[in-house]
């Protein structure tokens, strides 16, 4: 990467005051399924403070309207589950992460049942097993049809509400990790808190023995995103800037169908809609997905939606249908409530109207790079769900794969994080914390407008990173974000969006970076000048601001990767 992005300064920068300090054993960044269940988890030991740059409920999580897969039917198996997300992810899953995430399912249904979860039942009082793409049985269990998300985020902000070691800061902007000597000797040291800003209460340093970094993806990188706003890759680029590895950053995956009406925010329609049998059909009433694959609808995701893109071009169209008239209308609105009640604003009745879908950006496979007990390469920082790349996913996510994922590795991350939480020789935490200077320059370039930035970077990244990509419009990324960059991460801003704004450069300019050097197609990422996957590329690539270009680690049983994060 442009060196601009590699400077040796860890923080972003931020006027320099004497900032109020906070002490804590593990601060935990985010508050979806990961994050959540990673402070339950750590409170089991040490007192935990979680910070979330918004409400607790905004975040990927709450609006979920898939489900938490898990083999919990008799005709289903392990080892099903294991070959199907293997399936999925191309060639680039780690077989010991996604075998301890699919034994471990059945143990976290049984936890969120424990702790008073609603899920779907069939009328003789059993759980409800939905089927979605890419999955050989019916294996997603769902709340309210199509409200899983929310109501998993319920049941986890009142067991945190409830838990007295657990303190909730929301509306709390986390700047950056503080590492103990700054990440500029050329390697990562210890990640020993972070700079954080709450409208109220400014500026402050939260200090803490461990940090637990589970702050969602960077969906808002695209012009097209069924994610919410607070998406905005800070985890990625706080995370990078500190010296932790990035892994397989150029899989981005994108759901198939969201809703299309023009002028309006797209809206997500689940995943389970085609496992109940809704169709593909293009302008002319033509089921299409039988032409592309032989599972046709329930394809895997990357599938459907490049499916979808050659369909639209092949028509002149700017989106497709899904026709669920094929499903009952009674039935489709007790399973679909809340997309029923999406499509009533727009005057959509599934029962008669085929639904205007197009892709958008929906999850980011990548992420920071964790061994299996969730530890980072950077020491007493620990990565869970959207935020990390534990080779779970390889280079396409399973569908309803991701909150098993945060459920699982979130509570890894706060078990673990113990061995760093009991320390008592950590600087940060003693009676003399290390001095906090911010000694950036004010900037002699002019300033490029905030606002436009963010609009140009989303708009190029959905053209020409998105879900088709070339070599030669993947460069002409790069310098654009280079001159970007010039003008923008040099800047001190006072306010939630200029620090975004630079998140987004940063987590942008990874993406298209590793998409420019993976020169295959695999998983979710394709590219039209190298259609077909290549050998030399079956491996997973390491992004470090310690490094020129990108290391690589083999994929396969190499689960534990236990050089990451030693303490």
């Amino acid at each position: 990467m442009n060196p601009v992005f590699r400077e040796r300064r860890y923080l972003i920068p931020f006027r320099a005051m004497l900032l109020p300090q906070i002490f804590t054993d593990v601060l935990v960044i985010g508050s979806g399924v990961a994050g959540m269940r990673a402070a339950l988890a750590a409170a089991q030991h040490s007192d935990v403070i979680l910070a979330t740059k918004a409400d607790l409920q905004d975040s990927n999580t709450f609006w979920a309207q898939g489900g938490v897969a898990a083999v919990l039917d008799r005709a289903d198996s392990f080892d099903d589950h294991i070959a199907d997300t293997l399936t999925a992810g191309a060639g680039l899953c780690d077989v010991p992460a996604v075998r301890l995430v699919v034994e471990q399912a059945p143990h976290r249904i049984e936890e969120l049942l424990r702790w008073g979860m609603r899920i779907d039942r069939t009328a003789k009082g059993e759980i409800a097993l939905g089927r979605e793409g890419g999955h050989s049985h019916p294996r997603i269990v769902h709340s309210d049809g199509d409200a899983t998300g929310k109501e998993l985020a319920r049941v986890l902000i009142e067991q945190a509400r409830g838990n007295e070691r657990i303190r909730l800061f929301s509306n709390c902007f986390v700047l950056d990790l503080i590492t103990l000597n700054g990440a500029a000797d050329g390697a990562a040291s210890p990640c020993i808190g972070a700079i954080t800003h709450h409208p109220r209460y400014g500026l402050q340093v939260i200090w803490a023995r461990a940090t637990i970094l589970a702050s969602g993806g960077c969906g808002q990188m695209y012009r097209e995103s069924t994610n919410p706003a607070v998406a905005t890759g800070d985890g990625l680029a706080m995370a990078y800037r500190a010296g932790a590895q990035i892994m397989d950053a150029a899989f981005m995956q994108f759901h198939p169908t969201t809703l299309y009406v023009a002028g309006a925010a797209r809206q997500l329609i689940s995943e389970a809609v085609r496992g109940e049998g809704a169709l593909l059909t293009d302008r002319h009433g033509h089921r299409f997905m039988p032409d592309y694959h032989p599972q046709a609808e329930l394809a895997p995701r990357d599938i459907v939606s490049r499916a979808i893109l050659a369909q639209m071009a092949k028509t002149g169209s700017a989106h497709v249908y899904l026709d669920c008239r094929g499903i009952d209308a009674e039935r489709f609105r007790k399973r679909f409530p809340g997309i029923t009640d999406q499509l009533r604003k727009f005057e959509i009745d599934p029962a008669q109207d085929p639904i205007p879908i197009h892709p958008s950006a929906h999850y980011m496979v990548g992420g920071v790079r964790t061994d299996l007990e969730a530890r980072s390469s950077v020491p007493g920082l620990y990565a869970c769900g959207e935020a990390a790349c534990t080779g779970l996913h390889g280079a396409n996510r399973l569908a309803s794969n991701s909150l098993l994922e945060g459920l699982v590795f979130g509570e890894i991350a706060g078990r673990v994080c113990q061995e760093t939480a009991d320390r008592t020789d950590r600087a940060a935490v003693g009676a003399r914390p290390p001095k906090i200077v911010s000694d950036i320059p004010l900037s002699e370039r002019s300033e490029l407008d905030l606002a436009d930035v963010r609009s140009s970077l989303r708009s190029v990244l959905w053209r020409h990173v998105g879900i088709e990509r070339r070599g030669d419009r993947l460069e002409e990324v790069a310098e654009m974000f280079d001159f970007w960059a010039r003008y923008t991460l040099d800047k001190i801003f006072d306010e939630r969006a200029g620090w975004e704004v630079q998140n987004l450069l940063l987590t942008g300019a990874l993406v298209t970076h590793a998409a420019l050097w993976r020169a295959e197609s695999r998983g979710v990422h394709y590219r039209t000048d190298c259609p077909e996957a290549s050998e030399p590329f079956h491996v997973h690539d390491l992004w470090s601001r310690f490094t020129e270009g990108p290391g690589t680690q083999p994929v396969g049983e190499g689960a534990a990767r236990e050089e990451a994060g030693a303490v």
